[in-house]
């Protein structure tokens, strides 16, 4: 099964009260006016986009390390996924969707990071409840995701829903402004140039994990024997 359908599946049945946190009306009709709003606003149309340079970071993963995206690039093309969270199911469903192609992209001869606000504890979590043999790196009030353009503050109705969920972002990232990045995919050259960007507003929307092959196939056929 694509991912998307899976999280089509996903949405349906939350939006239907199949899950265990039953959503009222109101609270769909805020999250998804927040996300409309967020589509209208044209914010992802000035993230960053393939044929741009990718910013240089060094964040840390679940456990301390430092993690140099220079390093990572020095070795092969870099893939790097931007996460809202271990809160949020959609990505949760994402990561596990890397993970399964995760040999694919290695055998390719690249590297492959997540990228989310949260601790690194709630990192460990993921990568345990999700399977990962991937790194989740910790964004420190978003600022790597705002260096893609991809941060954006979560209106306030949306907030309040959200703390009725039991989301308290502030406590999740240790960072108490209520900032996420939009979720993310891109593939980045050894040459810090971006071969392939994929920004979706609407967290529900997710690419296939599989267009990424045939991107790492072309950069690798055009790398120097």
């Amino acid at each position: 099964m694509k991912l998307q359908d899976k999280l089509d599946a996903l949405r349906e049945d939350f939006e239907n009260g199949r899950f265990p946190l039953v959503p009222t009306r109101d609270q769909l009709d805020t999250m998804q006016g927040a996300t409309q709003t967020l589509i209208d606003s044209g914010q992802a149309d000035y993230a960053l986009k393939a044929g741009d340079t990718a910013p240089e970071f060094t964040l840390q993963d679940a456990d301390g390390r430092s993690v140099h995206s220079r390093d990572l690039l020095a070795r092969g093309p870099l893939v790097v996924t931007f996460y809202r969270g271990v809160w949020c199911p959609y990505c949760n469903h994402d990561l596990q969707a890397l993970e399964e192609i995760r040999a694919e992209i290695e055998a390719r001869g690249a590297s492959l990071v997540a990228i989310s606000p949260q601790t690194a504890a709630n990192s460990r979590k993921s990568q345990r409840d999700n399977k990962l043999s991937f790194p989740i790196l910790s964004d420190t009030h978003t600022a790597v995701g705002a260096d893609f353009g991809l941060r954006f503050a979560l209106p306030v109705d949306l907030i309040e829903v959200y703390k009725q969920f039991g989301n308290d972002l502030p406590k999740i990232n240790e960072d108490p402004a209520w900032v996420l990045p939009m979720p993310a995919r891109y593939v980045i050259g050894t040459d810090g140039v971006i071969a392939y960007a994929e920004v979706n507003p609407d967290y529900t929307r997710r690419p296939d994990p599989s267009e990424l092959l045939p991107v790492l196939d072309r950069l690798r056929a055009a790398s120097p024997a």
